[in-house]
């Protein structure tokens, strides 16, 4: 008896003391941003904001360039996901469809290219985008972005279009369908829990890069939010107000995008993970 207790206690303790780990680093973010600047250096942590401030918020949105980091950040990352999921339908339908020669050989490199660190190659991509006089460009990161984003998302996508049965495009396509009509009709729309969980990790993975802004755009008018959370750093030290404001303004967009996506990322991250 007491036995069947602990192992059905057990799992739950273990649930909720990693969800306190987890989720306790972004209140405590969130909590410090509302502070004031006397109960975020003082010697006893303050637990919850007694005197509830906005001037760390308008400190960090206050900063020459603001907006146009904003701007930057959201046309790369929707555009660098947009182009990633357009080129992944057609590279999955092609994995998960066709038998060709070789094909083996290209999903066991694709998975290489998803384990392989980005920023061993940054020189050379310094060196590709200096030698088209594209410094200073949001043209290069958007299609940098959209390679780290792409062979994740074709590796997905291609378990859910293999997941599809043959029977449901062959029968669209005996009622007079073509081949892309069938695509667009029936496989598509069973790729949604697909195509949210892509597009969640594409998002995150773009939204947050930092090395290759700081390498190839100099220029602020160039340059994406992650390079503005590092701008609350002085010879006097931090500003860990303003710091913790602009990291929750940061977090705010994938929140929201998580809490609309969550159902249908989670599924899709399980089940692309399992088939095909």
């Amino acid at each position: 008896m007491k036995r069947s207790l602990f192992g059905r206690l057990w799992p739950n303790v273990t649930a909720v003391v990693l969800f306190i780990g987890f989720v306790f680093p972004v209140y405590w973010m969130f909590a410090t941003a509302f502070k004031p600047t006397g109960d975020i250096i003082s010697e006893d942590p303050v637990w919850f904001p007694t005197d509830v401030t906005f001037e760390h918020f308008r400190k960090a949105t206050g900063v020459d360039h603001f907006w146009t980091y904003v701007s930057n950040s959201l046309i790369v990352t929707l555009c660098a996901v947009g182009f990633a999921l357009v080129v992944a339908l057609a590279g999955s339908f092609a994995l998960a469809r066709m038998r060709f020669k070789g094909r083996r050989g290209f999903v066991i490199g694709f998975m290489m290219a998803q384990m392989a660190p980005w920023e061993v190659m940054i020189i050379a991509m310094y060196m590709i985008v200096r030698d088209a006089s594209m410094l200073n460009s949001l043209v290069p990161l958007t299609v940098f972005y959209m390679m780290m984003i792409l062979p994740f998302t074709i590796l997905t996508l291609r378990g859910f279009v293999a997941a599809v049965p043959r029977d449901l495009e062959e029968a669209a396509m005996v009622d007079g369908c073509t081949r892309a009509q069938a695509f667009r009709k029936v496989i598509l729309p069973l790729l949604a829990p697909g195509l949210m969980s892509t597009s969640l990790f594409g998002f995150i993975t773009a939204w947050n890069e930092l090395p290759l802004v700081l390498v190839l755009n100099k220029e602020a008018e160039a340059q994406t939010l992650p390079l503005w959370l590092s701008s609350f750093q002085t010879a006097f030290g931090n500003d860990w107000g303003a710091t913790m404001a602009a990291s929750s303004l940061f977090a705010v967009p994938i929140l929201i995008l998580f809490v609309f996506l969550q159902r249908k990322a989670v599924s899709g991250l399980t089940a692309g993970a399992v088939k095909g």
